[in-house]
């Protein structure tokens, strides 16, 4: 005698859950790369990260695994300690003066295509009763130092529960996992790892709204 009831809520849930799934597809944006493929940059620049996080490590630990991404992705990156170094010389060693820095004065100094301005927003462990989460979220923009103009834009995040860390102890085995794990965090930067998660996450070529392959890469233009 429940039927018709069950029927009618079964219909009602079909056409709420197709109404939700069309209004995610209609919210999809494809990306641009117009400019960024008439750009053609070959070589970047890879600026020192502005860090928001409160870790002092995290501008460092994701400069350090950013260039590799790019890279494979098949662009000439220029070298960190060169970067560096160039703008100790020049009195510069805070990232957030540096991303102020015109663009033409950049492609003056280094002569690189593009530049790629890094924005750490989460790197960190937070400590619970049963477990310790570490998450690093990342932004990255890249811009051509000829013109000064946007070519990409993007953002990624990655934690340590990725990997679905569920203890099979149960909860005696999930407060040792977190004991032992908070005991390493305290010990070494538990973030760093997670850092070089997020930013090859985040600037590896070829995925949806990624970067495009660069001029050394076999797959050049064909995304």
């Amino acid at each position: 005698m429940h039927t018709p009831l069950l029927s009618r809520a079964l219909k009602c849930g079909a056409v709420l859950a197709l109404s939700a799934w069309l209004a995610g597809c209609a919210t999809q944006q494809t990306r641009d790369y117009s400019a960024y493929r008439a750009a053609k940059p070959a070589s970047i620049l890879v600026l020192p990260p502005v860090n928001d996080a409160p870790e002092v490590q995290a501008s460092a630990s994701v400069l350090s695994q950013a260039t590799l991404p790019l890279a494979e992705a098949g662009y000439y990156v220029m070298p960190v300690t060169l970067m560096s170094e160039t703008f100790k010389q020049n009195g510069l060693e805070i990232a957030g003066d540096i991303h102020e820095v015109a663009p033409a004065k950049l492609k003056e100094i280094f002569g690189s295509d593009a530049a790629l301005y890094l924005r750490v927003t989460k790197y960190g462990t937070t400590y619970q009763v049963i477990q310790s989460t570490t998450i690093v979220s990342v932004e990255a923009r890249l811009v051509d130092l000829r013109t000064g103009d946007s070519l990409w834009d993007g953002r990624a995040t990655a934690s340590n529960q990725e990997g679905g860390n569920n203890s099979g102890g149960g909860l005696i085995g999930m407060l040792v996992t977190a004991l032992v794990n908070q005991i390493i965090s305290s010990a070494t930067d538990a973030s760093h790892p997670v850092a070089g998660l997020a930013t090859n996450r985040l600037l590896a070529a070829g995925g949806p709204n990624g970067l495009l392959y660069g001029p050394r890469s076999p797959l050049y233009g064909k995304n």
